[in-house]
């Protein structure tokens, strides 16, 4: 074993443990959410993927009702029907998706009370919670297979990592005309993601901040579902 590959092995190891100090520096918190099951899940065995949706500053709060006023939840409450499970967690109020570390709690108690496909785990979110969904998946992208972050971005101090995101499939989408979030906090993490080859960024031409219709269509979410995370050749997380 030469010396450049060791001094390879040991940076890893410490950006490694840099990243998992970073998630644990964060309060640990546990987040209230809804949860959509399709009609068939009572009856049956097998296992469903998971949607993880993320909303908007406008949806924080401590009443889950707020997360029905748009986005996923929204579209759930007049009726429709997807063969996938969706788990919509609440952001406190006057708190960020990045504040706290929610993930952990809620993937326990979700892949503990749910038949989940653990390869089939994707996480989308707007405003707020696109920049939310960017976050989630640099600090775990070994636990999804796919993302889809509305008009967010990447903190600062976050662009660092954006290797972590580096094999995973994401489709983003931000208005030009947004002037809320400006669609440049879109562009920058894009730009930086181009080189690997699995971004593909949609630009919504004179369209402001509201692009939560987005979500009426099955396009994201059969865009999603065509990506499973792989897992070690014994099968194995």
């Amino acid at each position: 074993m030469n010396k450049t590959f060791i001094s390879i092995l040991i940076l890893l190891l410490v950006f490694s443990i840099k990243t998992d100090a970073q998630i644990a520096q964060k309060p640990k918190a546990n987040y209230p959410y809804l949860i959509y099951l399709p009609k068939d899940y009572p009856e049956g065995t097998k296992d469903y993927p998971l949607v993880i949706y993320l909303g908007g500053g406008a949806q924080n709060g401590n009443d889950l009702n707020k997360l029905k006023t748009y986005g996923v939840p929204y579209y759930v409450e007049q009726g429709q029907e997807y063969d996938f499970i969706i788990a919509s967690p609440q952001c406190p109020e006057k708190k960020y998706w990045t504040t706290e570390n929610w993930f952990d709690s809620l993937y326990v108690d979700l892949t503990s009370r749910y038949r989940i496909d653990t390869t089939r785990i994707y996480v989308t979110g707007i405003s707020n919670g696109g920049f939310g969904t960017w976050q989630v998946a640099l600090d775990y992208p070994e636990r999804f297979a796919a993302i889809a972050p509305l008009c967010g971005g990447v903190n600062d101090s976050d662009t660092a990592k954006i290797s972590n995101l580096s094999e995973l499939p994401i489709w983003t989408f931000h208005g030009t005309a947004d002037d809320m979030i400006p669609i440049a906090e879109t562009e920058r993490v894009v730009n930086k993601l181009e080189a690997y080859g699995h971004i593909k960024f949609t630009r919504l031409p004179d369209e402001g901040h509201s692009i939560q219709y987005l979500y009426q269509d099955r396009k994201i979410f059969d865009w999603l579902l065509r990506y499973r995370r792989k897992t070690n050749s014994d099968g194995n997380e």
